[in-house]
């Protein structure tokens, strides 16, 4: 057990050795946080660029991995959803504008049914403590939700942007408080 503490220890003084990093790290987030503010279809046009990458290496991954399988029905399974991946990865690039317009209402929809299960389920355990803040939760999402999808596809140019942007900004003051709290 001892070895294990010391070895924590080391850990933790080694990263508050680090604190300055944490604070550079957050004030670098905050600026393109801010930048990202300044120009939401910018950040919204970054943001499918991000996701089609990420759907492209996604793809490839599969492709690979169905050339691995032994059985022919799941070497099907595995090319086809590595060959879909592939085709939204390179239509997020084709076209980025209908690309951020799916994705904008795939978002509004996400939230409004995550916030309608938190309503269900706050309500089903109505008696625990603290189930009200649930239900508050629950309603303030389905309404983003609902607010995205009214506006929708009109706000699809900023929306996404307008995410990623207070994505940033919140990232970047974690890191700063964290690395000011290493410092102490």
């Amino acid at each position: 057990m001892t070895l294990h503490n010391d070895t924590l220890k080391d850990a933790i003084g080694a990263t508050r050795d680090k604190w300055g990093w944490f604070v550079a790290l957050g004030v670098l987030l905050l600026i393109f946080g801010g930048i990202a503010f300044g120009n939401l279809f910018i950040a919204t046009v970054a943001s499918v660029y991000l996701i089609g990458w990420l759907m492209l290496m996604a793809g490839a991954v599969e492709i690979i991995h169905a050339f691995g399988v032994k059985t022919w029905g799941r070497f099907f399974y595995w090319l086809l959803s590595g060959l879909l991946y592939a085709f939204a990865g390179f239509f997020a690039f084709y076209n980025p504008l209908l690309a951020s317009a799916v994705l904008t209402f795939l978002l509004a929809i996400a939230l409004i049914a995550s916030g309608l299960l938190r309503v269900w389920v706050a309500y089903q355990h109505w008696s625990e403590k603290g189930s009200g803040w649930i239900v508050t939760a629950g309603i303030v999402t389905a309404l983003a939700g609902l607010v995205i999808a009214m506006h929708w596809p009109v706000n699809s140019l900023w929306v996404l942007g307008l995410f990623l942007a207070i994505d940033l900004v919140f990232q970047g003051w974690s890191f700063i408080a964290f690395g000011l709290a290493l410092k102490r």
